[in-house]
């Protein structure tokens, strides 16, 4: 099940690693932006790499944040 993804666009640098990594999930502008779901594996993997810290995922039906 994907995760809820959510850009804390204050701290987003916009490094561009999450587009890196997940093009098909993020893309960066002034700061990154969702721009699609699913792949829940490759959202982690760019939460974990975000050098800003600025991803966090939520798992949809429990409401419980998963990353950080």
């Amino acid at each position: 099940m994907p995760y809820v993804i959510t850009i804390d666009r204050a701290a987003c640098a916009a490094h561009g690693d999450c587009e890196a990594i997940a093009p098909e999930l993020f893309r960066i502008d002034d700061v990154a932006e969702v721009i699609g779901s699913g792949h829940a594996e490759l959202a982690l993997e760019a939460a974990k790499l975000c050098p800003s810290a600025a991803i966090t995922l939520t798992d949809p039906e429990s409401g419980r944040q998963v990353f950080p």
